[in-house]
């Protein structure tokens, strides 16, 4: 069987298609996987790292508003199923999974004019323009929060990583804080922007780090790769990138981080109490995915613009050295994700093509 996954640009779309090929690989090994993105998103080091073969196609920017961008949509489109439709003349994929994206729309297109089954993942609350679409033509359409507003909608979850499937924070706390030379028993808050860091987090906790040493805590900072490292101090401790996030998510007693749908589902499914400050932009998806996991008690939401050296001094303290409201915490937002949605997910593709009878 031979499947092609369709998805790249940023983390938020890369991650989920790479845990999906990877249990398709362990459902069944005969599996072959084809990844299919374009020349400027993450997919182009990520993919072949993790041992997949990538074709590329050119991007098709989907413009949100009138503009000389939207006039250039369909001679972009006409290209990007050209180049997909030589792709599957290479691959001649049995079934095609979008997870939205520029690279989406030529693929369920292409996709759908040769009679190829299509499986949909969403991995927002608020589905983008290009799986609205591929909703459309779908056999069938999985998505990662409940309530998503997507015909033919399944509620499978978020495909996540197995270093975090199959996390057990407890048993790996130890060699996790050592990892990051922290104290093995001081109440620890990492903070996270994401994979690109996130400047209104970075300059809240810079400017708040001193007082949150002294509250007794420590922290471990992801600030980012693009950005500049400020200087570490005992207890607190700055990172550019971490590669080990189940380090990090097993380290912490309490987490603040974007409300990206990867952030969201990893931090709730091990268990991780969190902080979630949605990205101000976009279409409100960050507010929606971590709605579900707040309205649970598993979480904190706080604006962008609230998120403040003064309100970081003046809530996580409290909130992290209390060990019942965090167990508290932690397990209603545990009870809320499902861990296996990558293997969910891969069974929908296996049976999408043997019921088409591909």
């Amino acid at each position: 069987m031979r499947v092609l996954l369709a998805g790249g640009g940023t983390a938020g779309h890369t991650s989920p298609l790479l845990a999906t090929a990877d249990a398709l690989r362990r459902l069944d090994p005969a599996v072959e996987v084809t990844c299919l993105g374009t020349p400027r998103g993450l997919e182009t080091t990520v993919v072949p790292a993790a041992g997949y073969p990538l074709e590329l196609v050119p991007p098709v920017p989907l413009p949100r508003s009138l503009g000389g961008e939207l006039f250039k949509v369909p001679g972009r489109l006409r290209a990007a199923v050209k180049a997909t439709h030589e792709v599957f003349e290479r691959v001649r994929p049995d079934v095609v999974v979008g997870y939205g994206g520029y690279v989406s729309v030529p693929a369920y297109l292409a996709a759908r004019s040769r009679k190829v089954p299509v499986v949909v993942h969403e991995q927002n609350a608020l589905p983008g323009i290009a799986n609205k679409l591929g909703a459309r033509v779908a056999t069938r359409v999985a998505v990662s929060f409940p309530d998503t507003p997507l015909p033919k909608a399944e509620y499978v979850g978020l495909p996540v990583r197995p270093m975090i499937a199959t996390l057990d924070r407890a048993a790996l706390r130890a060699e996790a804080r050592a990892f990051f030379g922290l104290d093995p028993d001081r109440p620890t808050l990492v903070v996270t922007g994401g994979s690109q860091g996130a400047r209104r987090l970075n300059e809240a906790v810079t400017t708040a780090a001193g007082a949150l040493v002294a509250a007794g805590m420590q922290v471990l900072h992801v600030v980012g790769p693009k950005n500049d490292l400020p200087p570490a101090a005992p207890g607190y401790v700055p990172v550019g990138f971490v590669d080990r996030m189940d380090y990090a998510l097993a380290a912490a007693d309490l987490m603040v981080c974007r409300a990206g749908a990867n952030s969201v589902v990893e931090a709730a499914a091990v268990g991780v109490p969190a902080v979630f400050v949605p990205l101000p932009i976009g279409n409100g998806e960050q507010e929606h995915n971590a709605r579900p996991v707040v309205d649970a008690g598993g979480a904190l939401l706080v604006a962008d613009a609230a998120f403040t050296a003064e309100w970081v001094t003046g809530t996580l303290p409290a909130l992290a050295t209390d060990e019942a409201r965090l167990a508290a915490m932690g397990s209603a937002a545990a009870a809320l994700v499902p861990r296996d949605a990558a293997e969910r997910l891969a069974r929908i593709v296996l049976e999408t093509a043997t019921r088409t009878g591909r």
